[in-house]
């Protein structure tokens, strides 16, 4: 293949554009943000795992709670009921009076254990309660840690886009003064190995940073300005210039 040496100096111009849209896109991918964004949405998902459970327990031990309250208050209208009925001087019997004091007496007691149940479902709620508050407010932190990376993200990802589009541009004009036969094999060579065209400095390929052989340079001193020629150890188009000292 065969191209005006402005040409193929042109890939060079070429060649550090794409590496400018390269070093963008590896910045796009790897910012920081972007792992800081994992990190806290793991971290709010879990939490939010923990507030539903925490949230799950206060809530059977409000029902355990009304559960216990209502059995108390049923053993109290009892115990009421038959203080009344001892009150009343209704029962006369002497085995009667002492079956309903033994019942008033067994209901007091009753009565009693329950209430301590109560106050100890009470103190186990509280305890939930402020754990689940406790998770939540944990959880509304880190998301808005969350959504600061986010707005930092998006920041940066219209800055790189913007400088990415920019980048491109110029892309597009030097692509255009190039022949498309050249343009097609640096394509070519870019897709497979990352840069297509690198300049021959001295006796050296900076694409591959090899030093090219006697032969090798010899046989380049031969070749005519406007052949295309390829490095012999990374096949990348080689660029002669007046740093080649050719």
């Amino acid at each position: 293949m065969k191209a005006a040496p402005a040409a193929q100096k042109r890939l060079l111009d070429l060649a550090e554009l794409d590496s400018v849209i390269d070093r963008l896109a590896h910045r796009r991918r790897t910012l920081p943000e972007l792992a800081e964004i994992d990190d806290l949405s793991a971290r709010v998902a879990r939490l939010a795992t923990q507030v539903i459970a925490a949230e799950t327990e206060a809530g059977d031990l409000a029902r355990e709670q009304a559960k216990a309250e209502s059995d108390v208050d049923s053993v109290r209208v009892r115990a009421e009921r038959d203080q009344k009925r001892l009150d009343s001087g209704q029962v006369t019997s002497p085995k009667d009076l002492a079956s309903l004091q033994s019942e008033i007496t067994s209901l007091n007691r009753r009565q009693s254990d329950l209430e301590e149940v109560v106050l100890e479902i009470m103190e186990r709620r509280e305890a939930a309660d402020e754990q689940v508050t406790k998770l939540a407010a944990e959880r509304d932190r880190l998301a808005g840690l969350r959504a600061d990376a986010e707005d930092r993200r998006d920041a940066a990802f219209a800055e790189i886009d913007k400088e990415n589009t920019e980048v491109k541009g110029k892309r597009g004009t030097v692509a255009a003064e190039i022949p498309a036969d050249l343009l097609s094999l640096y394509e070519k060579l870019r897709e497979q190995f990352g840069v297509g065209a690198a300049m021959l400095q001295g006796t050296r390929c900076l694409g591959c940073r090899t030093s090219l052989s006697i032969a090798e340079i010899n046989r380049i001193k031969a070749a005519s300005h406007d052949e295309v020629l390829r490095c012999e150890e990374c096949r990348r188009i080689l660029v002669r210039t007046p740093e080649s000292g050719l």
